[in-house]
């Protein structure tokens, strides 16, 4: 049965979803079964095991390194240490200051120092274990305010500790009515994804290696391994093995040249894994950050100037630390018109553990700031949380701290109006209340005693795709052929499927371009063009419009052949004249650099707004708080999959609901006290309340239907909104996330 496409012309038979439908996943009942092939589950006959050597000092002169005890084990193929680099020793994202093995210091606990290949996992650790480096142990910089205004501070890296300052300075006028201040910490916070690094390296007969590797960016990887290798980039092929998670830590690399080097120099294939600990200094986190704000106010409430100093955490090597700085700085006040701003946002280098992407980039923890500010100001002009934020609403039309003007829709004002207006679920009213409902669970902390109720709001604007003049694209090839008699698409890309639903959004698209029910995703390798990274919510939109594109093109194609045959069915055009094959490459419009000076610029491709209520109940003699519910108001664009979507929208929250009340690295004197999730507390089921939802639907006319990034936003406004429930139940000044118990249980509560 012929089917009609987006663009009304009839090529294919068949009916599965397209797009704005519920298509199932096609990894979904693999994942439920246990059966989904991981990158841990990676397996090839003869191969070795890997493992690494890491620093257990912050900061520290390398004075020595003998190999000798680890080769002497049976079962141990090679022990190679920076010396053994076949190609650049330094490597990434934005600086190439980070060594593939430490030359001669360590900067953070957990660098890595020498690389083992044994024939068995645990002679592997071992072997690591045997290596004896003999270290000096310095001074280590773990402060970033002295990291950034101490001149008399210890320099990470030639240079200086600053690793970008950027201001944004609009209008004259810092006097107001009504002027309120805080200073407000985020504490560090972990992806926690549920797969560790892990991978397979395997020689090939060409020198080079085949890499299959859980990352989210396979050409950033190869862009980054080769030089280090020695090897020319067509020589480094890397396929994306099976992702447990991501949201952000997979951007940099791990294991891939570790694992690449011990591979070459032995020539068996080479698996690593990292046990969970190691996970924990394996990767990056999200930016720690202390921050100072100043609202000022007319006496109704309608703000004048914000005054903002944003003081973020990058570690010890830079990862993406200059675009979170630009991003907190150009998000900084908020989805809020306001007249005259003064912000100065800062990344600095620190012996801490390196910190980098991770959902919402930056835009977090301006994001808890800047509410918690909006609160203090409803407070001081006498009016609710809600109408403080409608009366200073950003628009279409209004204009960002940076001078962009939002050119698509963004209806906040009636997204808050609508989320105030959403019911609130109802107040225990049974004396004997279910203790599974109550903080503390069925640990029978309380049974009511104690336990107050709090409502709190939050707002949140994000970025979507990369900013400030990146090179945002994405390339797809889409292949139409016979498969038995019945057409089939092939789509191949390199766009990672990090759990975000990605394979099931391609053949959606490319069922509702060609009309065609049968469609193939190949596995994503570096044999295709780019796609950039699975962040910045930006697949659905770049990918995504690269296979619509390359659609549209094989569909122009197949209608040519179809005018100059109209006699001819779709499968006897392709059994005539074959495959039908196009690649194409799509870009959003172009954005630019924040100025140095001033923050202005058109540094953004499409922002995204979402909106929380939260109540929560508060034990607040222990401490203890349980969120009965989560409430949000989301603008998407398009729908392009409602079950998937509001899998987004849940997991965000979810992750925002985390950093509130329970996540955080714990880092004393540049050591890391909780590697586990033992000690790293992340939500469970149990912590996750009912969700209610209202997504809307304003297409963004710059858009491939006119979608808009979805995933990042529910990560911002969900935490400001816990924590002001918090406060409203306990009229304390919560001022830093996670709240801890002894913030509430050890302060007096106004009663």
């Amino acid at each position: 049965m012929a089917t009609e496409t987006a663009a009304g012309t009839a090529i294919g038979t068949g009916r599965r979803p397209g797009v704005g439908e519920s298509a199932p996943r096609p990894d979904g009942t693999l994942k439920v079964t246990g059966e989904f092939a991981y990158s841990s589950d990676l397996w090839l006959e003869g191969m070795l095991w890997g493992a690494t050597l890491r620093s257990p000092h912050p900061s520290a002169w390398i004075r020595s390194i003998d190999v000798g005890p680890a080769l002497a084990m049976p079962g141990v193929f090679a022990v190679l240490t920076h010396e053994d680099v076949p190609g650049e020793k330094f490597y990434g994202l934005e600086r190439r200051d980070q060594p593939v093995l430490a030359v001669d210091q360590v900067r953070y606990q957990g660098e890595p120092v020498a690389i083992v290949a044994a024939d068995h996992p645990e002679t592997a650790r071992r072997a690591a274990a045997a290596i004896v480096v003999r270290y000096e142990e310095r001074e280590a910089v773990t402060d970033p305010h002295r990291a950034a205004f101490d001149p008399a501070c210890p320099a990470v890296h030639p240079g200086g500790n600053v690793v970008r300052h950027q201001p944004v300075r609009v209008g004259s006028t810092f006097d107001a009515e009504v002027v309120v201040t805080g200073e407000y910490e985020v504490g560090m916070q972990d992806q926690a994804f549920l797969g560790p690094e892990s991978g397979l390296a395997v020689p090939a007969e060409d020198g080079g290696v085949d890499l299959y590797v859980a990352t989210q960016w396979l050409h950033v990887d190869q862009d980054q391994v080769a030089p280090c290798l020695g090897l020319p980039k067509e020589k480094v092929r890397l396929t994306l093995a099976g992702v447990g998670g991501a949201f952000g830590a997979r951007e940099d690399l791990s294991m891939q040249v570790h694992a690449s080097m011990l591979a070459l120099r032995t020539g068996r294939p080479v698996k690593m894994v990292y046990g969970r600990e190691e996970s924990f200094f394996g990767h990056v986190h999200r930016h720690p950050a202390r921050m100072r704000y100043e609202h000022g106010a007319t006496a109704d409430g309608r703000l004048v100037y914000v005054k903002a100093e944003i003081l973020l955490d990058g570690g010890a090597y830079c990862s993406s630390t200059p675009a979170v700085v630009g991003n907190a700085a150009s998000l900084g006040v908020g989805p809020y018109e306001v007249g005259n701003v003064w912000i100065d946002a800062y990344g600095v280098y620190t012996n801490n553990p390196p910190c980098g992407a991770m959902r919402g980039f930056g835009a977090v923890q301006a994001c808890y700031a800047y509410e918690s500010q909006m609160d203090r100001l409803a407070a001081a002009c006498g009016l609710s949380p809600v109408e403080i934020r409608v009366r200073n609403a950003v628009s279409q039309g209004s204009r960002l701290a940076t001078g962009q003007v939002i050119d698509s829709p963004a209806p906040l004002a009636d997204m808050l109006k609508e989320l105030a207006a959403m019911p609130l679920p109802p107040e225990p009213v049974d004396e004997r209340p279910d203790l599974r409902l109550l903080p503390g669970g069925v640990a029978q902390t309380t049974h009511g005693e104690g336990v107050r109720r709090g409502v709190g709001y939050g707002v949140g604007i994000k970025n979507i795709c990369f900013s400030e003049g990146f090179d945002d694209y994405s390339t797809a090839r889409v292949r139409v052929e016979l498969a038995g008699d019945e057409p089939h698409v092939l789509v191949h890309t390199a766009a990672a499927e990090v759990g975000q639903g990605l394979v099931t959004i391609q053949e959606q698209i490319a069922r509702t371009e060609l009309g065609i029910a049968r469609v193939t995703i190949a596995p994503a390798d570096t044999a295709v063009g780019s796609a950039g990274s699975s962040s910045a919510s930006r697949q659905s939109y770049v990918t995504g419009g690269a296979v619509k594109t390359a659609c549209e093109a094989v569909r122009a194609r197949i209608d040519v052949l179809r005018a100059a045959h109209p006699d001819l069915s779709l499968e006897e055009v392709l059994k005539r004249f074959g495959p039908v094959e196009e690649t194409r490459e799509f870009r959003h419009r172009p954005t630019f650099p924040m100025d140095p000076f001033t923050g202005q610029g058109d540094s953004h491709t499409q922002l995204a707004l979402c909106v929380h209520r939260a109540v929560v109940d508060v034990d607040v003699e222990l401490g203890l708080v349980k969120v009965v519910e989560l409430a949000a108001v989301q603008d998407v664009g398009k729908i392009l999959n409602p079950v998937a979507l509001e899998g987004q929208i849940h997991g965000g929250s979810a992750q925002g609901l985390g950093l509130a009340l329970m996540e955080e690295i714990q880092v004393r004197d540049g050591r890391v006290l909780n590697p586990s999730f033992t000690d790293y507390l992340i939500p469970t089921i149990l912590d996750m309340p009912p969700m209610r939802l209202s997504v809307l639907e304003n297409p963004d006319p710059h858009a491939p239907y006119g979608l808009r990034g979805a995933g990042e936003p529910p990560t911002l406004s969900s935490t400001p909104a816990v924590v002001a429930a918090v406060r409203a139940a306990t009229g304390l000044d919560l001022s830093r996330v996670p709240i801890r118990p002894e913030d509430i249980a050890l302060t007096p509560v106004a009663r």
